[in-house]
């Protein structure tokens, strides 16, 4: 740290005597990648990059939408549209113009996801989909990385370092606390559920520190442990994760396992069900006899009043298919990720007898078009 300037940025950690000049260097020294540039990916990228880690990677293929404004605020208006990755990147270059950022505007896939997270020293998850972490937890157990872990939904958020050995005990993996997806429509995701936008910059801060710790060594890290917080109750708890050696069964032995493994599958995302969009689908309804279906929970908000509808949740749709009469069906949900689900069940149990469709965008997609402003 010869350098003046950046020593007077760091001076108030580097006084931190568990830290020090020693713990500022190896943080300058770490290369770190985060995957996603969304809710959590925004606190981490923060913080660590104004921590002076020395190399950060960032990798996600979405674009800026005005919905993501109110949890990801390193954006503004002017960005809607524009690639998260690269748009993050100009933002952390201009937050700390002494480290290196590269941003990688594509899909972590099984083909490019080995020999990116090779060039890295932590892997920091910031994905929105179960399909991602078990891609993620996988590629970090094959090439032994140690990967930061973090979840929310509506008011409550996880997080947990994983596969990190702090001794002689087996490390945790993502797979040790959920050895499977959970089923279809079980768990939300933010899309779907909603989320309180402070939550992501609680639990992405929360990841910017275990990386911290686990870059400079100091401290206590969440290794075979699971922290949650409510922030609704401002509850915290921190549970234990017991580790199972048969569970590393579930994970691809090595780079060509791996690379033939179709996660979108296992998480039961892949299907090939039809969209209607919201104009066919009020031009179809006003014109023929139809069938629409909610399969939302039956709590679940807005209640749908413009058109007659049917209530059969996701998760009893297969029990409750003979309710369906119509030849012709549409299926909605909030956004259009369990419609398509609840369409593919369906067509596996109707064939080619009926026309069934999934709402694109959701019920939040039809009156986003539909409901005009006052």
């Amino acid at each position: 740290m010869a350098n003046h300037q950046p020593y007077e940025r760091y001076q108030r950690q580097i006084l931190l005597k568990e830290l020090g000049e020693d713990g500022q260097q190896k943080l300058l020294n770490a290369k770190v990648l985060v995957i996603g540039a969304g809710g959590l990916g925004c606190p981490v990228l923060q913080y660590l990059a104004a921590a002076g880690v020395g190399t950060i990677g960032i990798i996600d293929d979405d674009t800026i939408a005005i919905h993501n404004l109110h949890r990801q605020p390193i954006y503004s208006m002017q960005d809607i549209g524009l690639p998260k990755a690269s748009t993050a990147k100009a933002f952390l270059e201009n937050l700390n113009p002494s480290i290196h950022i590269t941003a990688y505007v594509q899909r972590l896939t099984v083909t490019n996801a080995l020999p990116l997270l090779k060039e890295y020293d932590v892997i920091v998850d910031g994905s929105d989909n179960f399909a991602t972490r078990y891609l993620v937890n996988d590629a970090c157990v094959l090439l032994d990385k140690p990967f930061v872990y973090g979840a929310i939904s509506q008011f409550e958020g996880q997080v947990a370092v994983f596969n990190h050995s702090t001794g002689n005990t087996l490390p945790a993996n993502y797979r040790h606390l959920f050895p499977e997806p959970p089923k279809e429509g079980t768990v939300l995701n933010c899309e779907e559920a909603g989320v309180l936008g402070v939550l992501p910059g609680i639990i992405g801060t929360m990841q910017a520190n275990e990386t911290i710790k686990l870059i400079t060594g100091i401290g206590t890290l969440l290794v075979n442990s699971l922290w949650t917080f409510n922030a609704l109750t401002n509850q915290s708890y921190q549970f234990s994760i017991a580790t199972n050696a048969t569970t590393s069964l579930l994970i691809p032995t090595d780079t060509a396992a791996f690379e033939k493994m179709d996660y979108e599958w296992l998480c039961g995302n892949s299907t090939t069900a039809l969209e209607i969009s919201v104009a066919e689908f009020d031009s179809l309804r006003k014109a023929v006899a139809i069938e629409i279906i909610d399969v939302r929970a039956m709590d679940e908000t807005p209640v749908i009043v413009e058109f007659l509808n049917k209530q059969i949740p996701l998760s009893e749709i297969d029990t409750r298919a003979t309710e369906i009469e119509k030849d012709i069906v549409v299926v909605f949900c909030q956004s259009g990720v369990r419609s398509k689900k609840a369409v593919a069940v369906l067509a596996g149990i109707f064939g080619e007898s009926k026309k069934i469709y999934s709402l694109k965008g959701g019920i939040t997609g039809w009156k986003s078009q539909t409901i005009k402003p006052v």
